[in-house]
């Protein structure tokens, strides 16, 4: 093992490092509103809005992630508005991860009680500050372990940026690895890296899930 390459490489190392969590952070954010709002779809009596969420979620969770950040890589560029890299894989690993937190927080939802809805309604709530006030709530904190897990498996599909040069961790990594020929070096360290950041959150999501279960 070279450590050299660390050394002598490790401000691209770092710029990569930041560059992945800003990324898996902003992408976070993102696919959980559109996920918390394609889960609320999915569950609406207006029956367009829950056929557009399951179309939604059927037709991105059935489809490769790299074809999504392709999608929103090349689909600007043709439409005269073209988007770098690092905002087209952000949005694309956005999208394709709000499918799967939108299932996440459906079952959060449909595990509330049904008394809690017809209790808010009866009070004078409509159904979208029952929704926002009541069962999101309660149905996020069910959540939060599946999420967790979603947002680990987002960090890593967060490598995917590398395709369209979105600056990432995996990005400075071939470039490293170009430059100085040590493939297997260089990429051991990328692992370390994120190690570094799925490691801590992993535990965590551990942590809850006992915590969940002692309480429910």
């Amino acid at each position: 093992m070279d450590f050299s390459i660390l050394t002598d490489y490790f401000g691209l190392y770092l710029e990569g490092f930041w560059g992945t969590i800003l990324s898996s952070v902003l992408a976070l954010i993102g696919s959980f509103l559109l996920g918390a709002v394609i889960a609320v779809f999915r569950i609406t009596t207006v029956k367009a809005l829950r056929w557009f969420g399951t179309g939604y979620v059927e037709f991105v969770r059935n489809i490769p992630l790299l074809l999504v950040v392709y999608i929103f890589y090349y689909g600007p560029s043709a439409l005269g508005f073209p988007l770098d890299g690092f905002k087209a894989g952000t949005i694309g690993l956005a999208v394709y991860t709000s499918a799967f937190i939108a299932e996440a927080i459906r079952a959060g939802i449909m595990a509330v009680p049904k008394g809690q809805m017809e209790a808010a309604r009866s009070s004078g709530l409509s159904y979208i500050q029952t929704m926002m006030h009541v069962i999101l709530p309660q149905a996020i904190k069910l959540v939060i372990p599946p999420l967790g897990n979603q947002f680990i498996n987002l960090i890593k599909n967060s490598s995917v940026l590398t395709i369209v040069a979105g600056m990432d961790l995996m990005y400075f990594a071939d470039s490293i690895s170009t430059e100085t020929y040590r493939t297997f070096d260089t990429y051991i360290f990328v692992a370390v890296f994120y190690l570094v950041l799925t490691l801590p959150l992993s535990y965590g999501v551990r942590v809850w899930e006992r915590r969940l279960q002692r309480k429910y």
